[in-house]
């Protein structure tokens, strides 16, 4: 396979992961409002932290966790410029045929977007996961079995 269809195959699948992971930790926010992030975020991380029995230190794991989500789900709405990423994808099919220059170019921003904070994220996920014990590990399984859908809600 040629060098560069790898490389947008590779950043496709990064970009679901940091998207599902991102969407798994924002998605949510009925009854919270939709403002603050850090609020949003200190009501995760409670809520998180009661179904998984946390003790502090794994929540402070988990609250890093979180920060580096947002700061990746921001670098990924600033990329390319326009901050909205609806309507970067809309503006590519604006005109008689697609944008493919522009669709390159949002995709090599996004790419480069979550390449850039992906270490982070791992290493924040790693941190957090580890801390867990074998329980709170085997709950989060679960979780992520039945596809993310919430805990204690709707099965």
């Amino acid at each position: 396979m040629k060098h560069w269809i790898k490389r947008t195959l590779f950043g496709f699948a990064g970009l679901a992961v940091v998207a599902g992971s991102i969407a798994g930790c924002g998605g949510h926010r009925h009854g919270w409002g939709g403002g603050d992030s850090a609020e949003f975020r200190t009501k995760m991380v409670e809520r998180v932290g009661s179904k998984l029995e946390l003790d502090a230190s794994q929540k402070q794991k988990l609250t890093v966790l979180a920060e580096k989500l947002q700061a990746q789900r921001e670098a990924m709405r600033g990329a390319g410029g326009a901050g909205d990423p609806r309507s970067q994808f809309k503006a590519l099919f604006a005109g008689n045929k697609l944008d493919q220059a522009g669709a390159t170019r949002l995709v090599d921003e996004k790419t480069t977007a979550v390449r850039n904070g992906s270490p982070e994220i791992i290493a924040a996920a790693a941190d957090f996961f580890d801390s867990l014990n074998v329980a709170q590990q085997q709950k989060v399984r679960d979780f992520m079995d039945r596809g993310g859908r919430r805990w204690g809600h709707r099965g």
